[in-house]
């Protein structure tokens, strides 16, 4: 696999409102680049989950030791992603 997309699993039904207001990330997935559009995610995650109606993240690790995910999100990582990563 080259390289990893991360991903977003936003809580149902919370659309940005007017006001700015974000929606809740409920859990942080990873997921293989598409062979074919490598910006956009593969179909699923390292876990199994559908990517389509997650969100890009846009994040990558800028030195080497860095977590595959956002470090403010440590708490909401998929650790059955993490754990796909580690067999990679």
């Amino acid at each position: 696999m080259g390289s990893i997309i991360v991903l977003f699993e936003l809580e149902p039904d919370r659309a940005i409102g007017p006001d700015g207001v974000e929606p809740v990330v409920v859990r942080v997935h990873a997921a293989g680049a598409d062979p074919d559009v490598p910006e956009d995610p593969a179909p699923r995650t390292l876990c199994g989950k559908d990517t389509d109606p997650m969100e890009h993240a846009h994040y990558r690790p800028e030195a080497p030791g860095e977590p595959w995910y956002p470090p403010a999100l440590e708490e909401r990582r998929c650790h059955a992603c993490e754990a796909a990563l580690r067999l990679l």
